[in-house]
């Protein structure tokens, strides 16, 4: 049975675009800009998985992580 979706946890990368990986599979990609990064994610799902397991959407999570001084 497949997954019906997979979700990749997405963050800026220091040399520029973005770096997600997915959660729950040894999952990783980059992208120069976010719509680079959205088909490097879909081309790196249809690599990872065969026929009827590929989830049928691929969720991007933007995490951000920024300090604030009080």
């Amino acid at each position: 049975m497949s997954a019906s979706e997979i979700i990749f946890e997405v963050a800026e990368s220091v040399e520029g675009g973005y770096e997600a990986r997915a959660l729950g599979h040894s999952i990783f990609t980059r992208g120069d800009d976010w719509d680079n990064l959205r088909d490097m994610a879909r081309e790196a799902v249809l690599c990872h998985f065969v026929g009827d397991e590929t989830p049928q959407v691929i969720r991007l999570h933007l995490v951000r992580d920024e300090a604030v001084a009080a």
